[in-house]
Formats: C-alpha cells, sequence, structure tokens
C-alpha cells in the first residue's frame, strides 16, 4: 500500500511539471507572436503612387527656344558695337584717309598768330594752326609782310627742314623772323615800327608766288624791324624754329 502511494505521487509530480514547462512554452510562443517582425513596419505603407503621365515642362535656362539661352555673354551688345572708332580699319578719330598729302595750307583753313619772345632777342613767333577738317601742308617759308611794304622781307636758307611741315587737323607749324640785322640802327637799313604783319602761304610746286588767301594780324607792341628782317622756314616745332 506504501508503495502505490510514492508512484502515484511520483507520477502527479511529474504530471505537473510537464503541464507547467508547456504552459511556459505557450506564453513565449504567444509573446513572440504578438512582436513584429524586423522587416515589417508596424505602420501601414502608402501605396507607391503612380508615375505621372504628363509632360515635364523643361526650365528657360535649358530650351534652346528661350531667349536667355540665345544671348550669347562673351559678345558685345550692338549698342557697344557702334561706338565710333570701332569698326575694323577705321581711325578713332573719324578722320578719312586720302593717302599723300597734296593740299597746301592758306589763310582759309588756318590761324596765325604772331608772338614776341625774350629769346632770341628782336625775334617774332609765327605759329600757324590748322583749322580744317582735312590736312595740309606748310611748304616752304611764309611770305610775311609789315604794314604796307610792297615785298614780303627775306628767308633764312639755312633753315630749310629736311621734310614738309604737315598739318592734321588742329596741329601747328611754327616760323622765327628776326626783326633787324647786323647794321641794326644804321639809318641806311630803313628801321620803323611794325604795327601790322601779313602772312601769305606758298604752294607746293616751287613757283615762287603765293597760293589762297592770306592772314593779316595785329603786331605785338614796341615790334621795331629795318630792311634785314628775314623769317625762317616752317619748322615743326617752337624749338627749331626759335634756333635761327
Amino acid at each position: 500500500m506504501r508503495i502505490d502511494t510514492r508512484v502515484t505521487t511520483t507520477a502527479a509530480t511529474a504530471l505537473i511539471a510537464a503541464l507547467s514547462l508547456t504552459a511556459c512554452q505557450g506564453d513565449g510562443e504567444s509573446a513572440a507572436s504578438s512582436k513584429p517582425s524586423a522587416g515589417t513596419s508596424s505602420t501601414a505603407q502608402a501605396p507607391a503612387s503612380k508615375p505621372s503621365t504628363q509632360p515635364i515642362a523643361a526650365s528657360p535656362s535649358a530650351d534652346p527656344s528661350s531667349p536667355q539661352s540665345q544671348k550669347p555673354s562673351s559678345q558685345q551688345s550692338p549698342k557697344e558695337s557702334s561706338k565710333p572708332g570701332s569698326k575694323p580699319g577705321r581711325p578713332a578719330t573719324g578722320a578719312k584717309d586720302d593717302g599723300p598729302v597734296t593740299t597746301a595750307c592758306t589763310g582759309a583753313t588756318t590761324k596765325v598768330v604772331v608772338s614776341k619772345v625774350s629769346r632770341p632777342v628782336n625775334h617774332l613767333l609765327l605759329t600757324v594752326t590748322n583749322t580744317g577738317s582735312r590736312a595740309c601742308n606748310a611748304y616752304g617759308a611764309p611770305f610775311v609782310g609789315f604794314d604796307d611794304a610792297q615785298a614780303p622781307i627775306g628767308r633764312i636758307e639755312e633753315s630749310q627742314p629736311q621734310a614738309v611741315a604737315t598739318l592734321a587737323p588742329g596741329a601747328s607749324a611754327y616760323a622765327s623772323v628776326i626783326l633787324t640785322g647786323e647794321r641794326g640802327g644804321d639809318p641806311d637799313a630803313h628801321g620803323r615800327t611794325v604795327r601790322k604783319v601779313s602772312v601769305h602761304f606758298a604752294p607746293g610746286d616751287g613757283s615762287g608766288g603765293s597760293v589762297g588767301s592770306g592772314r593779316t594780324v595785329t603786331a605785338p607792341s614796341g615790334t621795331y624791324a629795318d630792311d634785314d628782317a628775314r623769317v625762317s622756314y616752317w619748322q615743326h616745332t617752337l624749338e627749331d624754329a626759335l634756333t635761327y
């Protein structure tokens, strides 16, 4: 009778243990099945949007027909390219190139100024400026007369330059006038006070006469000259003129 009780107790104990283990495994599987898997989101994902069937408009910068894409960035605008002097082969001043200058300067296209200088003594300086629109040549020496003299004064032959003075519009040439010679103060030299100075221009053909109209200007105050007065050839610079 004692033996049966132990068997029954042992069997009951084994049964209880088996039921407890089964219950624990059931609880673990239930807990594991209730957790979301690592690859599944807890929230429902939005359905993927369908690709649009409408054409995508290109940006203005990518459109070859766009005005912005057609404008070159490295070229000048028409306004800039039309500025004076911008055309190839044309001088910046707009002056027309007619080749070598052959026109003689005259009183009609020039301005003449007569001034007194301190050095050298007994000298006047003639300045001729081209006031015309084309270049002209100041040929030879000017024909200079005092007051109502019938003949021009003589020339300083050693002052002849190597090249003719060509005057572009606005440019000037120079000549010096020696008022008295070595006989200064001699009654035979016929000295007198000069009030007016007339200037005429030589032609390019060397004929000896004057060409065109001349200029008559008032002499500086106190100008005294005699029959030995002479004038230099036209020079390119003031310094060259005053060396004679």
